[in-house]
């Protein structure tokens, strides 16, 4: 969440950000956050001016003891006991304020960085590159070689997962519901080829991998910003308020939640590979078919922790990370800076990545990569000391897909057709042990 240091001080600022996000009622709500910040500074000025005149009082008792002052003891006594309950007031007058400041706070999105562009929705995206060119079959684009496609053969990824026997859609029906296919035979090894090959890669690149749960407490949903924004996303176990995690984001951030970390460690750099879990709404059509959106998928995840100076060059790094990874498995890709209307709720920045469905005439996301600035590390309370510095600061929290798996498969399996099969990407063999998929 924001801090109030942000908002007192540059107040304008977060307000021309936040409409930027076209957060509805911006100058309001950031009006009502300050008004209710006030009143809890009030009611603490009041207490400690309470507490310190209480003090006094309390010195003051002994002394008339033993000047033999019993009754004006006495009644100095009864001014204590009065004081101490108006300072129990005052205690909970400010832990009402500050609940109900925390409860504002949590309402209001994260601002964008400058460079966020102007815009409501993915329609106003910018692309800032793309490796996709008007070309022929066997044409060389930048580091893409156009697969040799077969015209008559471009199905889309649900019609070429049937005739190959390499995902059941509907077993995934039977046995759970929809948005949860089965992987069958060399479909089960492509997805654990995928899976290998990311965190091989995110390993070269530096990053530690974790195992965590992929099951969370609701402290950790909030700690992300999962809670209370997107509670309706996600699977709930209500009888022991455990949530399944949209994301290892959550789990891997949460490692730092109430830490203090020294600024020689960072950045640190961590990756996980989970199932992942999404109840958001599916509607009908072509849109969502197939592997286009599921409630469970399998997705490898780069998080990083780092000081604000170092976050803007980490978030490049991750950037290059994942277009690398494209560029190895000869997809088309492009990459889109969100606008402000485009973005989480939580993120200043992001770029998400596409893949292009030759089958489908369709861009597919596949990865998002974003730098949130303060706005985890607050609610986290993830913090570092700078060197030569005992007052410690809040970090700068990173995370990105490298890769979502699903619309990774889809587009494989759609670009890669051939008269003989579905040829595997060079990169990728060693981890398939096989070149082809007839």
């Amino acid at each position: 969440m924001l801090t109030l240091k942000l908002i007192n001080e540059e107040t304008e600022r977060v307000i021309r950000g936040l409409e930027k996000k076209h957060f509805s009622g911006a100058a309001e709500a950031i009006a009502a956050v300050q008004a209710t910040d006030r009143q809890r500074r009030e009611a603490q000025q009041q207490l400690d001016k309470l507490l310190a005149e209480s003090k006094q009082k309390a010195a003051e008792i002994g002394a008339l003891m033993k000047q033999g002052l019993r009754q004006e003891a006495e009644n100095a006594k009864a001014v204590v006991a009065e004081m101490k309950e108006r300072a129990k007031a005052l205690e909970a007058a400010m832990d009402e304020a500050q609940k109900k400041l925390t409860e504002q706070l949590c309402q209001i999105p994260n601002i964008p960085y400058d460079e966020v562009p102007e815009g409501r929705a993915a329609e106003d995206n910018v692309v800032v590159k793309s490796n996709l060119r008007d070309c022929q079959s066997g044409d060389t684009v930048g580091n893409w070689t156009a697969n040799p496609v077969v015209e008559t053969a471009r199905l889309p990824h649900w019609e070429l997962a049937k005739k190959y026997n390499l995902i059941d859609f509907d077993l995934g029906v039977k046995i759970t519901g929809a948005g949860f296919p089965v992987y069958i035979g060399k479909g089960a090894q492509l997805q654990r080829a995928l899976i290998n090959f990311f965190l091989n890669e995110a390993r070269k690149a530096g990053y530690t991998e974790i195992m965590p749960p992929t099951v969370v407490n609701a402290a950790s949903g909030y700690g992300t910003g999962q809670l209370p924004d997107k509670e309706g996303q996600m699977y709930h176990a209500e009888v022991d308020d455990f949530y399944l995690i949209p994301t290892a984001e959550v789990p891997v951030t949460n490692i730092y939640r109430d830490v203090i970390l020294e600024e020689k460690d960072l950045p640190i750099k961590n990756c996980a590979y989970t199932q992942c879990f999404r109840r958001e709404a599916g509607s009908y059509g072509k849109d969502v078919r197939g592997l286009n959106r599921l409630h469970e998928f399998s997705k490898v995840e780069i998080v990083r922790i780092d000081t604000p100076e170092h976050s803007r060059e980490s978030h490049k790094e991750m950037l290059q990370h994942v277009e690398g990874l494209l560029q190895k498995l000869e997809l088309p890709y492009r990459i889109l800076r969100l606008c402000g209307g485009d973005q989480s709720f939580t993120s200043a920045i992001c770029y998400d990545f596409e893949v292009y469905s030759e089958a489908q005439k369709r861009w597919l996301e596949v990865s998002s990569v974003s730098n949130f600035d303060t706005y985890q590390a607050n609610r986290l309370k993830c913090r570092y000391r700078p060197e030569g510095s005992k007052k410690p600061e809040l970090c700068h929290t990173l995370n990105g897909s490298a890769l979502a798996l699903p619309r990774i498969v889809a587009a494989l399996l759609e670009n890669n057709q051939t008269e003989n099969g579905i040829r595997i990407p060079a990169a990728l063999q060693p981890y398939t042990s096989f070149d082809i998929i007839d």
